[in-house]
């Protein structure tokens, strides 16, 4: 099992590549869990279809097409009619209750029967799995024969509600899992390697970061601001090579700019203020970068 310190204290680009393997896998979760309803949506258009195929044949109509169901919202559907036709509501209530009662994700629904011509409702009903919230009127009054579209909207349940709330509900886990690597990619960029004391001992130099300043025999010397985090970076990796892309992206990276000539500027200073102590240098490593040399 690997461990979870050496995941926090690695490159960056692990620390977010994580977070984003999170989020990815988050997603697919969610969206498979509407591929595995995909079944049942396409059973619910098939039955709307029966439905307008019995609503024909009560009517006498054995012969003209049901046109196809079409998809107007998420959970909104309608289907429309080749020629027009008459209905009884009660039949109609009746028709979609049983039909409908199949489909195990359409157990509250409005349907309204549209005119063709102006999309007014000319009639228009609820049901609800709990009965006492059915609204059903009129159903003794024959429709005449006119053109009219089935309007028929489901409440919002199951798969939409599922797959919305298990988004939303993993973004405050996303949001606290990259804020601790954040938190600790920057941890580990203020307090490098093992090495968390702002003092370090260069050959016969004392290096205060806190203080910035270099001190020899009571002597001290001042450091700038950038300086001292150049200096730091060698003085956590003595006689190590220190690539020139490191240090431009540490330096100067945050700053929103990357000079090179700012750097060579700064290791030229430095190199003057460590010649206090001939055993300390740092040296080109041409192709590569810097060594902070120090000669025991």
């Amino acid at each position: 099992m690997p461990d979870t310190r050496n995941l926090l204290s690695g490159k960056p680009k692990y620390l977010y590549g994580s977070l984003l393997l999170m989020f990815i896998s988050l997603i697919c979760v969610a969206f498979s869990m509407a591929g595995s309803n995909d079944f049942d949506i396409a059973r619910r258009e098939i039955l709307i279809r029966r439905i307008g195929h019995e609503l024909l044949l009560h009517s006498g109509d054995s012969t003209s097409r049901v046109l196809p169901v079409k998809k107007v919202t998420e959970n909104e559907y309608r289907v429309s009619f080749e020629n027009a036709f008459t209905f009884e509501p009660d039949f109609l209530v009746k028709t979609t209750q049983r039909l409908l009662a199949k489909d195990p994700l359409g157990s509250d629904y409005v349907v309204n029967v549209l005119n063709c011509a102006n999309a007014n409702v000319a009639y228009g009903y609820a049901i609800s799995k709990n009965k006492n919230d059915d609204i059903v009127a009129c159903v003794g009054r024959s429709q005449p024969l006119a053109c009219y579209m089935i309007n028929i909207k489901f409440k919002t349940t199951g798969i939409i509600t599922a797959k919305n709330g298990y988004l939303l509900g993993s973004l405050p886990f996303l949001a606290f899992v990259g804020f601790i690597l954040l938190r600790s990619d920057k941890t580990q960029k203020a307090l490098p390697g093992s090495k968390t004391t702002g003092m370090f001992t260069l050959g016969s130099m004392s290096f205060e970061t806190d203080t910035r300043k270099l001190v020899k025999d009571e002597k001290t010397i001042d450091l700038t601001r950038t300086e001292t985090r150049v200096l730091r970076i060698f003085a956590l990796s003595p006689n190590e090579v220190v690539e020139r892309s490191r240090l431009q992206k540490e330096i100067w990276e945050e700053e929103g700019v990357i000079v090179g000539r700012s750097l060579d500027m700064f290791i030229s200073k430095l190199r003057k203020k460590l010649e206090l102590d001939p055993a300390i240098k740092i040296v080109v490593i041409r192709g590569k970068g810097y060594k902070l040399e120090i000669s025991a």
